[in-house]
This record gives structure tokens, C-alpha cells and sequence, in this order.
């Protein structure tokens, strides 16, 4: 599956750790989640893809889902140092392969874009809901 990374950077399908996963989550501007919803969440993930520079993850992005109906791609981010080498792209194509290979063609794939990354969503046929459906998405933080 892997996709084309520059050199020095190798891919990992490995759960990050809980640490790992809210420092590049903080380092990236990403809203924080405490160490149990980590803990809880991470596990549970569909399928998870990191970047790796020199034995760190430095951009990921994960699915989860009930893996039939709904899916949901969260957490891609790159920290910012290692921005502007395509490596969220690298990420997104890496979602995008495990997704048309695992999940039925009538599923609902969905996900947030935050700041500027709708462009690079709209790269791999995202639309923003209020484009494709009559619909708004919504959300509640607990």
C-alpha cells in the first residue's frame, strides 16, 4: 500500500502510543483529548498510518467506524516541521487504499476539514456536506 514518501521518512501501521499520539496531536494545533480517551480510542481505530522521520511519527491520520455503514477519518496531521513535503497527501492516499479495499461501496465516509486542509480533502472526492446533500453536519464536545 505504501505510498511515495521523500527519503529519510518510512510508514508505520502501528498504534502510536498514547504520548506519541496527543504530542503531535499538540504540537499540530489539534483539540487535546486526556490520556483515558486516548488510551480508549487508539485501540479501537480501524486503521491508523503514521510517518516516521528518525524513529518519531510526525503525521498520521486514523479511521474508525462501525466498518460497515459509517467510517470516519480523523487525526491527520503533520507536525510542523515536517509540513510542506506531502506527507498528509502521503497519509490521505494510504486512508484512501485501505478504505476502497475494506469497506462496502454504499458506505458513508466522512471527516473534518480543519483551516486550509478542505483542499487537500477535495483532492480525494470529499465535498463539503451542504454540497452533496441536504444536510449539515453537527457535532457536541463532552
Amino acid at each position: 500500500m505504501s505510498a511515495a514518501l521523500p527519503s529519510g521518512y518510512t510508514i508505520s501501521y502501528d498504534i502510536p502510543s498514547v504520548s506519541t499520539y496527543i504530542s503531535l496531536r499538540s504540537a499540530t494545533g489539534l483539540t487535546p483529548f486526556s490520556e483515558e480517551a486516548s488510551a480508549r480510542g487508539l485501540p479501537n481505530s480501524l486503521f491508523i498510518v503514521q510517518i516516521m522521520h528518525e524513529g518519531e511519527a510526525v503525521s498520521m491520520g486514523r479511521i474508525t467506524g462501525d466498518a460497515g455503514c459509517f467510517f470516519l477519518i480523523t487525526d491527520i496531521c503533520t507536525h510542523p516541521s515536517h509540513r510542506g513535503q506531502g506527507l498528509a497527501k502521503a497519509v490521505m492516499a494510504e486512508l484512501m487504499t485501505w478504505l476502497r479495499s475494506n469497506a462496502p461501496t454504499t458506505a458513508f465516509v466522512s471527516l473534518s476539514a480543519d483551516g486550509e486542509a478542505n483542499a487537500l480533502y477535495r483532492q480525494f472526492g470529499f465535498e463539503e456536506t451542504k454540497e452533496m446533500m441536504d444536510s449539515v453536519g453537527m457535532a457536541i464536545v463532552l
